[in-house]
């Protein structure tokens, strides 16, 4: 059976605000102390959620907490943010509500933290897969890009969020996240000129100059050093616990997953640089002859390397900083710029292109996590935005202005909602409602957001207006039409009662807001409203090649000119509320009150008069009274049945009925007075705390009762089993004991039977054999007598025949002696005969041998004085030669000699180099081996020479079709050798053109019918379809003047392509057919975008289109550019295709597949 806990087990102070007895703002403020003294930081006051910095680390978001709280009840375990987070996420999915969860506070009180904890819970409890993963990885990677570009450390908090972000996460009907949309409001532009002491910029400027490597700061043109950065303040550079390097890598880590490009990437860091440099960049003053001053750039070294960041002429900025146009109908005025006015000129330049900057990248985020817009989807709104701003330290201005007036709408529909809530459950459960009342902040947005009297009318109409306008005619006007209304104080309105209040400085006024009285000081308000950027920058800025620019600054377009004057920041920010606010009151809210509980940002410490201060200022005190001011707790009829029937015999332990009726007859036995509770349609209603805990105190003591009836009815339990166990061992034993007696018993008497057995059968089986035996040697004695018998017999007649047999044997015996001694008296005879023939030859041998050596010698001798005498006469015949010519040999014989051998040796070489030629093929490469040393630069020349003389040959048997095969290979060899992986398998495979006979095949007479010029090209290629990856298969036809794609099956044309439009073809190294056709900006041609294609024939099609291109007259030379990465347009959107090396598992196919909006990713399988 399961276990079931509620809030109100084991509680540490009270859980839940609306339990708490009695209700002060000290005892508040106590139990608060009490629970974060525990590590209890979470607190509920009804369904909303308080939650407490706790400045570390605490072991309660584990996984095993997640799963823990997971489908669970709102307060069936201890308060936790995920409590809320589960409880939003399932009336998502199973009641189709959508959902907003809004957390506030002020800064360092955990917002963000917040946010993260609600947005990794819902990422860990629903679905599972690749597509989902992927999803929930792109919405989590969000944050640490938009906190490196938009927190930065303050004095209260060391990564304070400076914009206000609401993300809607959207679902499927299953659960599972889509995508999601996120919204930003009101970036702290102003802290990217100028930050108060002891605070440092954003983030991303000290990331990237401590995280970024050598090479690239060196394409940035920056340095490590903060000191050399005007914009940057050096006091709190560096922050403990904060490790910009780390960080660096961080968000650029998240920036690929979320789907940045890399040449995004880098954009965005050029323009992050081009800020800093824009903070080095100084004036100083030039008087002109008429003599009105000018300012001048001091040092041009940091503008020349931010207009090279931003791909901008140095003059053009240069004059924008100087000079400023005012144009007014159809005139244009051109006024020089003071120091003063350069100087704003520079920071409102660099506080636009920050800001602008920083809604990109949340318009690039969405356009990565939206979701397909295919169905009507869930959504959960997150929205994390600035709390309440009174800085005691400092002046508070515009941007606490603006901050504190989202707070107060926010407040407002708190209130609202929260009532309405109430009063919806009061009215579905069937409960009498009761009015409360409350604080209506409404007049407090009244008087800053009214149309025609509100402050922020007021203050557009001060900056519209023509004249002097300065921050104090704006506040001389509040002092006019302000003066009367009961929030609003100054000491210069027409209200006497602040006239002697020195605490109220005379450029100031002062709002009492919810949560509290705010002095703000004028200054500023009237140029921050503004928010004015020079058209000379806007047209500079658009002007520039970076990719970016014109994104960023529109309205520098020279041909959109707009003269109307662009909206102030406070409208803007009161449009952005308003949506804002709309669309939180069509969702069910769920809120998150973060507190801080001290300003030293250190753990256990409890700051009462801090804490105090923000509990007022957020109403919670004003939330518990509203909670409780109809019914402080409520509870299903069934858990509250469950959790107290041992209360009642008649419901414990089980009860029958309904539930209802069960907590009725509950009730009544427990004399609960009438006026206490009530009974709605599902839940009982308990009106005062004190009721609640008499029946936990009830409980409680029962709960003892109750577990000392079941410890005896256990022991009993224990010992009735232990002596039943005894009984039935004992039994056991006997019944064992008594089988084996028997067993052994008929064991001896089986044995005593088998050995009476055995000796009665051993004496009928003797008494058998010895009968036996006397039959057997009867029959023996029989046998053995008649075989004595017939053996006499056998051996008389055997006697007989031996002796005839002897008898025969001697007369053969003495025929053969006969016979052998006749033969050997001839034998004798005919070998002396034999003896005596022989030695006649051997006597005639000798004889003859001896003649036969006797004349050898005799010629040997003679031919000895034959070879002398030769001999004698050619050594004679030499000497008389050399005698006579002696004369002669001196001179010149040694160079005859030399001469002779050499035409000798070439002769032969000549002759056998004739008879070794190679063949006449261009490619044959071999040669016959050089004979000597000497001849090779010969043996080189003839070999060169006759290979231009067989090129030649070969050259004069080309006709013009082979001649233009060949020189299309030439080119084909020099556009993609070495640098194309399919090229090499291109080289044997002859270029056809025309691979589908579209002049003989019926099947493409239509089309070729349309064509008006002769086809060099035609084949079936595949056209990528960016949504998925897939191909289409289209006719591919080049013409000498444009490119036609047409349907395979109808034939009908899809499109054609001027060839004066192309203006490159992209293709990648490695051995795929992809290539992608890239059309000029502008062209007709262009407004689909580019056509990326694959084909089997792509060495071909590239050359011949290479080629075409060149020898067209009003075209350009055709770029050819090869790379694994490169981007195609298609209509509005670039997209990046990116080629890999496929696996095994992809097999040896080529596939295309679509990893994001922007992505898309070919696999070319690995070649050996």
């Amino acid at each position: 059976m399961e276990v079931k806990t509620s809030l109100l087990d084991n509680m540490i102070g009270v859980g839940d605000m609306v339990l708490l007895e009695p209700l002060s703002e000290d005892s508040f403020i106590a139990n608060l102390r009490n629970r974060f003294d525990h590590n209890e930081i979470y607190t509920y006051i009804g369904s909303v959620v308080i939650s407490m910095n706790p400045y570390r680390s605490l072991p309660i978001f584990t996984p095993e907490k997640v799963e823990e709280y997971r489908n669970r009840n709102f307060y069936e375990l201890s308060p936790h943010i995920y409590a809320l987070a589960d409880e939003a996420y399932r009336s998502l999915r199973d009641q189709d509500k959508d959902q907003c969860i809004l957390i506030t506070g002020e800064s360092g009180a955990g917002k963000t933290e917040a946010s993260k904890l609600v947005m990794s819970y819902v990422a860990a409890v629903c679905g599972k897969g690749q597509e989902v993963n992927k999803v929930k990885e792109q919405l989590l990677q969000s944050n640490p890009v938009l906190e490196a570009f938009g927190n930065a450390k303050t004095v209260r908090n060391d990564n304070s969020s400076r914009f206000g972000k609401y993300m809607d996460i959207e679902f499927d009907f299953k659960g599972d996240p889509l995508g999601g949309v996120i919204s930003n409001y009101l970036l702290e532009k102003s802290r990217v000129v100028k930050q108060p002491r002891g605070e440092r910029n954003f983030h991303i400027f000290y990331q990237l100059l401590s995280g970024a490597s050598d090479d690239t700061l060196k394409k940035l043109k920056l340095d490590r050093d903060f000191s050399k950065y005007n914009y940057l303040s050096l006091d709190s550079a560096a922050v403990n616990g904060l490790d910009d390097a780390a960080n660096f890598r961080t968000v650029r880590n998240a920036m690929q997953i979320v789907g940045f490009m890399e040449d995004e990437v880098q954009s965005v860091l050029e323009l992050v640089a081009a800020v800093l440099k824009l903070g080095n960049i100084e004036f100083k003053p030039e008087s002109r002859c008429n003599g009105n001053d000018e300012s001048r750039i001091k040092d041009k070294n940091d503008l020349k390397e931010m207009c090279e960041l931003l791909g901008t002429e140095q003059t053009v900025l240069e004059r924008a900083f100087s000079y400023r146009t005012v144009e007014a109908k159809q005139e244009k005025v051109c006024t020089t710029l003071n120091v003063a006015q350069a100087y704003y000129a520079r920071d409102a330049l660099a506080k636009n292109l920050y800001s602008r900057l920083f809604s990109w990248l949340v318009t690039r985020i969405n356009e990565s996590i939206k979701a397909a817009p295919k169905s009507r989807h869930k959504v959960m709104g997150v929205l994390d935005i600035y709390g309440f701003e009174i800085f005691e330290d400092r002046e508070n201005s515009f941007e606490q202005f603006i901050i504190n007036y989202c707070n107060e709408k926010l407040q407002q529909i708190f209130i609202e909602l929260t009532l309405r809530e109430e009063q919806e459950e009061y009215v579905r459960e069937g409960i009498e409602w009761t009015n409360i009342e409350y604080f209506n902040n409404a007049i407090i947005c009244d008087l800053i957001e009214n149309h025609q009297n509100g402050i922020l009318a007021m203050l557009d109409e001060e900056c519209l207006r023509p004249g002097t306008v300065t921050d104090e005619t704006f506040l001389d006007k509040l002092n006019t039409i302000c003066a009367e209304h009961l929030h609003f104080e100054s000491r210069l309105s027409k209200s006497s009662k602040f006239l002697t209040d020195h605490s109220l400085p005379h450029n100031c006024f002062r709002i009492q807001h919810y949560a509290g009285k705010v002095l703000y000081r004028a200054e500023g308000f009237v140029d921050k409203n503004n928010d004015l950027l020079y058209r000379d920058l806007s047209q500079a800025m658009y002007k520039a090649n970076h990719s970016l620019m014109k994104q960023l600054f529109p309205e520098g377009n020279p041909a959109k000119v707009n003269l109307k004057r662009p909206p102030t920041a406070g409208f803007q920010f009161r449009h952005s509320v308003g949506t804002l606010m709309r669309n939180l009151q069509t969702k069910n809210p769920n809120y998150i009150r973060c507190i801080k509980p001290n300003d030293k940002k250190a753990s256990h410490i409890f700051t009462d008069s801090l804490v105090c201060h923000q509990v007022r200022y957020l109403g919670l005190m004003e939330n518990v009274r509203v909670r409780r001011a109809g019914y402080a707790f409520r509870q299903a009829y069934e858990p509250c049945l469950e959790r107290y029937k041992m209360l009642c015999k008649r419901t414990w332990p089980h009860w029958r009925g309904p539930a209802r009726e069960g907590v009725e007859v509950l009730m009544a036995d427990l004399t609960v007075p009438a006026e206490e509770f009530s009974y709605g349609r599902s839940k009982v209603f308990i009106r005062n705390p004190r009721t609640l805990f008499f029946l936990e105190e009830r409980r409680r003591q029962c709960l003892q009762d109750l577990a000392t009836l079941i410890q005896k009815i256990y022991r009993g339990w224990k010992c009735r089993s232990h002596f039943l166990l005894l009984k039935k061992s004992q039994i056991v034993v006997a019944a064992w004991y008594r089988r084996y007696a028997q067993q052994n018993k008929y064991k001896r008497i089986k044995s005593a039977t088998t050995v009476v057995q055995s000796y009665t059968r051993g004496w009928q089986a003797r008494k058998l054999l010895r009968e036996l035996k006397y039959q057997k040697r009867c029959e023996e004695a029989v046998t053995t007598i008649s075989a004595y018998w017939h053996g006499t017999q056998a051996r008389m007649e055997l006697r007989r025949l031996k002796q005839e047999v002897r008898n025969i044997h001697a007369v053969t015996v003495i025929w053969a002696y006969w016979q052998g001694t006749k033969a050997r008296r001839e034998l004798r005879q005919l070998k002396e005969e034999a003896r005596n023939k022989h030695a006649v030859s051997v006597i005639w041998a000798g004889w003859q041998g001896t003649k036969a050596r006797r004349e050898l010698r005799r010629l040997k001798e003679e031919a000895r004085r034959k070879h002398a005498v030769a001999v004698i006469w050619a050594y004679w015949k030499g000497l008389k030669v050399r005698r006579e010519y002696r004369k002669f040999f001196r001179a010149n014989a040694g160079k005859k000699i030399y001469n002779f051998t050499i035409q000798r040796i070439m002769q032969k070489y000549f002759l056998g180099l004739k008879s070794t030629m190679p063949s006449m093929s261009p490619i044959d490469k071999s040669w016959p081996v050089k004979p000597y040393l000497f001849l090779d630069g010969v043996h080189s020349d003839l070999r060169r020479i006759f290979h231009l003389w067989r090129c030649k040959k070969y050259r004069s048997e080309f006709t013009e079709e082979k001649k233009a095969v060949f020189e299309e290979k030439l080119e084909a060899s020099e556009i993609f050798k070495d640098k194309k992986a399919l090229y090499a398998s291109s080289v044997s495979q002859p270029f056809m053109g025309d691979y589908l006979e579209i002049s003989k095949n019926p099947k493409y007479q239509k089309l070729n019918s349309a064509m008006d010029e002769k086809v060099l090209l035609a084949d079936v290629v595949n056209k990528i379809n960016r949504a998925n990856g897939k191909g289409t298969a289209r006719i591919f036809l080049l013409t000498k003047n444009s490119v036609v794609l047409a349907d395979q099956k109808t034939g009908q044309v899809k499109a054609s392509v001027p060839l004066p439009d192309l203006t490159s073809v992209s293709v990648s190294t490695q051995s795929d057919g992809f290539f992608a056709l890239k059309l000029k900006e502008g062209s007709a041609s262009a407004i689909k975008g580019d056509f990326l294609l694959s084909s089997e024939h792509l060495i071909e099609i590239i050359t011949k289109l290479h080629r075409t291109g060149a020898t067209a007259a009003d075209s350009e030379q055709l770029n050819i550019d090869i790379s694994d990465e490169f981007l195609v347009q298609f209509k509005h959107d670039k997209v990046c295709v990116k080629f890999i090396q496929g696996g095994p598992k992809n097999g040896n196919s080529v596939s295309c597949k679509r990893k994001n909006n922007r992505l898309l990713e070919v696999s070319v399988p690995s070649t050996v």
